[in-house]
Formats: structure tokens, sequence, C-alpha cells
């Protein structure tokens, strides 16, 4: 059957958006109705975004097929709801200024590392990460008979921003319990520990990009973005031949951070 064009379809005749539809469809739209909504928490749906958090530790999948969901009825694979990314904040903030007790930092000094992880390491080092895979992506990836598809910017912070949520709770959260008495003791148990750790996270934030990634239709080839994993786990392996903890080398960067 063929499809038919109803009288208020955005839709015209040949195929093409009406003028109106299309601004609608800009990447510039979809910005700013994306920060209009930062402002208004009650148009926000947090127990879905909560929803998410917990899908992305326990079955990442279920949360790129609501992606999917969205392209359908939106006509956008980026989120249009910023609840995940004000949740993300608030982990962010928490998660530091627990770091900053365990290191045994003063109020000030938490500030200046809470304003480094937030503006540096997730929006900073988020925004390169998130250029440089929708480059990659839209460059190499595309299959040769979508042409007409691309990836979405917003798409890729978004995966970054999955990616990074695990990592987060990991080395931000789950470490701090066993950082004074167990990783920076500066035995072999203590890099073991601490170092796996950083394995297990850095190694959930690679898959679940792959996830991202591989959910595109139009994409071919992701599989490579799984190939990272062969430097890591020969870089864990060096680490734990030379005594190297990584968690050490953060927490001194950190000090130093905010002297």
């Amino acid at each position: 059957m063929l499809p038919s064009i109803s009288v208020n379809s955005p839709v015209q005749g040949n195929g093409v958006l009406s003028s109106r539809d299309a601004a609608r469809h800009t990447a510039g739209a979809k910005r700013y109705k994306y920060l209009r909504r930062l402002f208004r928490f009650r148009q926000m749906d947090f127990e879905f975004a909560a929803w998410q958090m917990l899908y992305l530790f326990t079955s990442p999948q279920r949360v790129y097929r609501n992606f999917h969901y969205r392209k359908q009825t939106k006509d956008q694979w980026a989120r249009d709801d910023p609840a995940f990314l004000v949740l993300l904040s608030l982990w962010l903030c928490v998660s530091t200024i627990g770091f900053g007790f365990v290191l045994d930092m003063g109020f000030f000094e938490t500030i200046k590392l809470l304003l480094w992880v937030v503006f540096i390491d997730c929006v900073g080092v988020g925004l390169l990460i998130s250029t440089l895979m929708w480059f990659i992506s839209n460059k190499y990836l595309v299959k040769r008979q979508s042409r007409d598809y691309d990836v979405e910017w917003g798409y890729a912070f978004d995966v970054h921003l999955n990616a990074f949520y695990p990592l987060l709770v990991i080395l931000h959260f789950i470490q701090l319990f066993f950082i004074n008495h167990v990783i920076l003791t500066d035995t072999f148990i203590g890099y073991l520990v601490g170092n796996t750790l950083w394995l297990v996270a850095v190694g959930y934030y690679i898959y679940v990009t792959f996830l991202g990634y591989s959910a595109l239709p139009f994409l071919k080839n992701t599989v490579i973005l799984l190939y990272p994993f062969a430097p890591l786990i020969l870089l864990y392996g060096l680490s734990l031949a030379l005594g190297w903890n990584f968690t050490h080398t953060l927490c001194s960067f950190y000090k130093y951070r905010v002297k």
C-alpha cells in the first residue's frame, strides 16, 4: 500500500518537510528546545532518567532501544529531555564532595576539585570525545547506501554521557570505600584492586560507547570501537608488573590541581 499524506501532515506531497517543520528539525532548533527545558524541572522526567541510569549497569542495550523509539516518534536520536544530564550533574557533585572528604581536602580545595571534575573531566573531555566520535562516525562509518543519514552531534554527546555515568560511579563512588585502607597502601593488593576498578570502569565506557554507535542502523564496522580493549588490557598487565597505581596517580594529580 502506498503511503498517504494527510491534510495535517508536516510532509508535503513531494516528501519534503514544509519550511516551518523543517525549521523545527534543524540542529539549532533542537538545541534551543533542549536548553530551554534545562531550567524547567517540572517538565523533566526524572523517573525515566533514573531508570536509564539503572539499566546502563544491568542492561545498557535497553537504554539504546529507547533511542530507537525516540527516533520513530520525535525524529531525532538525541535526548530532548535534559533530566539525565541534571541527575548526572548531581552525581558528579555528591561523588566529588565524597572524593574531597576521603582525600582530606579543605572546603575551598573541594570546590576547586568539583569545578575541575565538572567542567574539565565531564564537559570538556566530553565535548572533545563527542566531537571526535561524531566526525569519525560520519566520515568513515556511514554505509555507502545510507549517505543521506548522519550521526547527530547531540546523540554523540548522549553516548558519551551514557558511557561516562558507569565510569563515574565506579571510580568516584565505589572506589572511595577502598582508597585509604586498601588502594593507597603501596602494596600489590592495593594497586591490584585500584587498577582492576579502572579496568572495569574504562572497559564499561568502551562497551557502552560501542553499543551506542552499533545501535544506529546506518553505520557499518562499529566493531572497531571495541579495539581499544586490546591496549587497555595490555596497559593493565604492565601496570601490575611495574607497580603503577592508577588511583595514586589520579589522587596526586587532583591534589596538585587544587593547590
